[in-house]
This record gives C-alpha cells, structure tokens and sequence, in this order.
C-alpha cells in the first residue's frame, strides 16, 4: 500500500472555518478524519483542541451532536503519537481514562476512537455495565491499554478487583458531568478521580451540557485553571427540522401512527415515548398491523439494543420505538422523521429527540401528539424554545 501524504486531503481555507489541517496534526489522525469525511472543525473543535493540544485543562459546555467526543480524542491521540512510551507498562494501566454517564455513550466513543486511531497503534478498552465482564476482563488483562473508556459502575468493579490501575493516568475526560450528577454517579466518580494522579500531574477535560454551581463546583475542584469554553446550543436545527405539533385524543394516537406511516414518506423513523411499558405496547400495536419495527428501551439487554441499533443503521430496520434513555445513544444520519408519541416532561429531551432528524444538512420533520396529557408539557418546550408553538389538527395525510 502507498504511503498516504497530506496532499491527498485537500480542504480549501474558507473564511471563519477552521481546518483541522490548521493544528499541525500528526498524518496517521489526519488521515483517519480524512476518511471519515471530516473538513473543517465544528466550533467546539475550533474553540477547544488549541488548548487541549497545549496541555491545559479545558471545562466545556456542549450538547452532544456538537462534536465534542472528537475534540477530545484528536488531543489524547496527538499526545500517545508525539510521546511514545519508552517501555512497555503494566497491564490494566491507561495512559489516559474517559469516563461517560451511560453504555451508549461509552460505546459510541468507543466506535469513535477505533475510527479515530485506525492507522496508529493505539488500544483501546470500553468497560460497561450489562455486558459481559469476564470478556471486559480479558481484554484488560491481555495486553497494555493506551485508552480506557468506562462507565463509572463497571470500572469500580475492575478497580475493587485490581484489574485496573489509574496511576498512570495522563488525562482524564469526563463527559456528559451533568447527567453523571443527574443519575447519582458523582460518590463514584469522586472514587475514581482519587485514583488518578493529582490534578496538577494530569490534563483534565471536563464536558457537560449545563454549568449549574453544582456542575462548577466539580469543575473546580478537578481541574486547574482551566480555559472554559461554551458552546451555545443551536436553535434546535429549526432549519432542517420542520416541526409539527398535532392536537390529537390520547385514544387516537395509534390510528394516527398508522396513517403517518401508511402515506407520508417516512424512509427511518424514530417514535420517542416516556415509558417503557407505552414503547413495548406500541411495538406490539404495530407488529400486529405488519409494520416492521423495535423497541429501544432500557429494560432491554444491552446485546440486543445493539444490535437493534446496528440495523436501524444499516436501513435493515425502518421504524424504531424508543425511550429517552435509549434514545441517547442514536447518532443516524438519514432519519426523515421523529415523533414524539408523547411530549417529554423535560424540554432539552424534546431538543434531542429531534435532532436526530435533519442532521447532515438533510432535511427532516417532527411531528409532536398533543393530547390532553401532554398539554401540561407544552409551556416549559416554548419556553425552552423561545417560540410559541402552534397546535394543528392531524395532516389530512
């Protein structure tokens, strides 16, 4: 195979972009982000890896789908290419640890770094709870690790049984904090921190969707001096995303499902409900009419999931019913439609459901039931919004 130059990724200077090829980035990256049709960094990209590359710690504030998984693994994988280890370390000790709030994530990472660090030789280790741990196990022990990527459940686990070691951890990321606070994982993190080096023999990179003073504090208190960056949520992809709200009964929800699939275009469709329970009842509701389709809920094993996932995808799967838990970890491009089965209580899951249509540049539609139950849900979503909404009868479809 030839020798792949610089010259073979030609991305032209456009005025208020910025090119990765602007960070002197070492060849294997660049040529693994040219092959992912990477051009020009998104602004959390362009805003964080100057700092990141340099070494110091960096908190930010990103949605996910901003790009900020690969400002951070750009920075860590440029740091293993220009300090090579000079000898082999002990096993189950990362150079650096990426701590993530949910599997999904974790995993998505995962995907992210191995696309990432295609042309180095460079290993990475994901540990999750809900699958298998002996085969986590022998992955650590079998060979050095350069990245571990980990819920933070699962690498206690490693951590009580000596499998692991964060003495020689470099940089430590954590992503999605506020999440981690929100599902009550902070008493394990702190653990695992503590763990690490001290703050001021480490690189932090700290992420999280909202800043509150609970978040900050935590920012704080694991990072030095850090360069804080913030990236402003954008308007909803209200340009690509054309949203509709339908004034529907709650017993006419189904009827209406069924006629949006029979006559509208819908190629991929994702349908968001509150619970568990209402997701596998509409599966079972739609399997029954022969309309193909899965649920994404957390009650599921995680194999499944995945695999579920893996077809949606691959277009093998065209209609997914899904949680807001599951629905976390769905990066699709070519989704034409979401619908919100039911309004979600909090407005920024209403931001995420829909952002997972309309994303690459196509264009896609959000069609929202608004039964009497979901009305009370209504005001918070226009107000996270910043519009008034307006409410429709059904599309004579």
């Amino acid at each position: 195979m030839h020798d792949w130059t610089l010259d073979e990724f030609v991305v032209p200077e456009v005025e208020g972009k910025t090119r990765f090829h602007d960070f002197a980035l070492p060849l294997p990256i660049m040529r693994a982000i040219d092959k992912l049709g990477y051009e020009y960094c998104t602004p959390i990209q362009s805003d964080a890896l100057p700092f990141a590359l340099s070494d110091y710690d960096v908190t930010g504030q990103a949605q996910t789908g901003t790009g900020k998984t690969a400002a951070f693994l750009i920075a860590l994988l440029t740091r293993f290419w220009e300090n090579p280890l000079q000898e082999t370390p002990p096993l189950g000790a990362p150079r650096a640890l990426i701590l993530a709030p949910t599997r999904e994530l974790a995993l998505q990472i995962e995907g992210d770094a191995k696309a990432l660090s295609k042309y180095m030789d460079e290993r990475t280790v994901c540990v999750v709870g809900g699958m298998d741990m002996q085969k986590q196990r022998e992955r650590l022990t079998k060979k050095p690790v350069d990245l571990l990527i980990g819920t933070p459940g699962r690498l206690i686990d490693f951590l009580n049984r000596n499998d692991v070691s964060l003495k020689h951890v470099e940089v430590l990321v954590i992503d999605e904090a506020d999440r981690m606070l929100d599902m009550g994982f902070i008493p394990d993190v702190r653990r695992i921190v503590y763990q690490t080096p001290h703050k001021r023999r480490r690189q932090t990179l700290f992420f999280s969707a909202t800043f509150n003073e609970e978040v900050m504090r935590l920012a704080d208190s694991w990072t030095i001096n850090p360069e804080h960056i913030v990236v402003e949520p954008e308007q909803v992809a209200t340009d690509t995303v054309d949203q509709k709200f339908w004034l529907i009964g709650n017993k006419e929800k189904d009827a209406a499902l069924l006629k949006l699939f029979a006559h509208a275009k819908t190629e991929r469709a994702i349908v968001f409900t509150n619970r568990r329970d209402q997701t596998h009842r509409v599966v079972k509701f739609l399997q029954k009419q022969n309309i193909q389709c899965e649920a994404l809920a957390g009650d599921i094993p995680q194999r499944k999931r995945l695999a579920t996932l893996n077809r949606f995808k691959e277009g093998n799967l065209k209609y997914l019913i899904a949680t807001d838990v599951a629905g976390r970890g769905i990066h699709v491009d070519g989704v034409t439609h979401v619908v919100n089965y039911e309004l979600p209580e909090d407005p920024e899951d209403y931001v995420h459901r829909i952002g997972r249509t309309g994303r690459a540049g196509a264009d896609g539609t959000s069609i929202s039931f608004v039964a009497e139950d979901d009305a009370f849900n209504l005001p918070a979503i226009e107000e996270y919004l910043g519009m008034k909404v307006d409410c429709t009868l059904p599309d004579d479809i």
